[in-house]
């Protein structure tokens, strides 16, 4: 009896000692799986990282061909007193001749589908989406973006009131950043018109005697906004483009003061403003589908689609969709400083510094000729008027 106690308390000693032993390699077993598990989903996150960081480089160093000049600055060429003579005496004939009341928008409707003749120039809060606005990514919608636009639009104003001239026939003057203002001292006739709409960082300061210094919208993207503001009209408003997702951050940023999210200064292809000194009560977002409206619709481009690299050449430059936008908000529209001269490689791009026009031609985004022959067809059929004639020259003697 005791051999037999004896044996079975070994037996008992020998399967309890297996147990532990097959716990102890189960448990190490366990521990190592865990490891590689953690070691792979540390390597899967570096892997991703590093992929996003690669594809935003890739974008930057993309959208930095937008911004690429020449090495060697051209000079500016003298006006000529008999030219200027000319531009003042059209732009008087223009401000003085009879306004058509939605002459501008009606002449262009004729060339857009049914569905513009509801389109409004701003979107806001509580205030019903129009179905398409979700259809396409920025620059043309603003899909996937629900739940940012929604905010964004909380942080700013209700639809505003109709202004006490809303039943004056109005004029509208965009005004380009063309070389072709400089010199032309049309400063004092640009501020008579009703609503000057100014595009990116076109300075004033000691331009003004070119451009003026009545501002009633600055309308831009991040890139281009002014890194130091010098709009001092009390009335100016800004009119917020959006051209990517991560340009809702800072226009909230700008809306509310705030810094820019760290994450989102690695998709600004240069450096962009800390701050629009500017009352909430004086943004705007701009509508996508005035961007849509004027490439697919006005210029006829192919319809926005996923790629790797690059650009189709499908969106419009900032200053044909802020034509379309002024339709919207004017009875008649003029434009100021448009044109680009490419087979002249020596004339000035912008009124406010030397770069060659041949910038332009690196540009990917746009289609140049394709909106040249755009407006001189606007203009030959009256639906616009070229103040400068640098698209089309209606007061040029050949």
């Amino acid at each position: 009896m005791e051999r037999s106690r004896t044996g079975s308390l070994r037996v008992r000693w020998i399967h309890s000692s297996a147990e532990r032993s097959q716990n102890s390699t189960g448990s190490r077993v366990y521990e190592t799986n865990m490891r590689l598990l953690r070691q792979r989903a540390s390597h899967r996150y570096r892997v991703v990282l590093l992929v996003g960081l690669a594809l935003a480089c890739l974008v930057m160093a993309s959208l930095m061909l937008i911004g690429t000049g020449p090495s060697k600055p051209v000079e500016w060429q003298h006006v000529s007193a008999e030219h200027k003579q000319k531009v003042h005496e059209y732009v008087h004939k223009v401000l003085e001749g009879e306004c058509r009341p939605r002459g501008s928008r009606q002449k262009l409707l004729a060339l857009l589908p049914a569905s513009s003749q509801a389109t409004q120039p701003f979107l806001w809060r509580e205030k019903v989406f129009p179905d398409n606005l979700f259809q396409y990514p920025p620059p043309f919608g603003f899909r996937g973006l629900e739940g940012k636009v929604e905010d964004l639009l909380d942080q700013l104003p209700a639809e505003s009131e109709p202004e006490e001239s809303a039943g004056k026939c109005r004029r509208c003057v965009v005004v380009g950043n063309g070389g072709v203002l400089k010199g032309l001292e049309l400063g004092p006739l640009i501020n008579r018109f009703d609503t000057i709409i100014r595009l990116n960082s076109g300075p004033l300061g000691k331009f003004v005697a070119d451009v003026g210094n009545r501002t009633s919208f600055r309308m831009s993207y991040p890139e281009g906004t002014p890194i130091h503001w010098g709009d001092t009209d009390p009335h100016t408003l800004f009119v917020a483009v959006v051209y990517k997702s991560v340009d809702l951050s800072w226009i909230s940023a700008m809306v509310n003061k705030l810094a820019v999210p760290l994450w989102d200064w690695l998709f600004f292809w240069q450096k962009v403003p800390k701050e629009i000194p500017l009352d909430p009560q004086r943004f705007r977002l701009l509508n996508p589908l005035v961007i849509k409206e004027t490439a697919l619709d006005l210029l006829k481009y192919p319809l926005p689609r996923p790629l790797l690299w690059g650009w189709d050449q499908n969106v419009p430059t900032l200053g044909v969709s802020a034509l379309n936008l002024a339709s919207l908000l004017c009875d008649e529209v003029s434009l100021a400083g448009f044109g680009y001269n490419l087979p002249h490689q020596n004339v000035p791009l912008h009124y406010y510094d030397h770069q060659s026009i041949g910038v332009m031609q690196k540009q990917t985004m746009h289609n140049v000729d394709t909106e040249t022959q755009f407006l001189q067809n606007l203009v030959k059929e009256h639906t616009i008027t070229d103040l400068t004639g640098g698209i089309h020259c209606s007061f040029c003697s050949s």
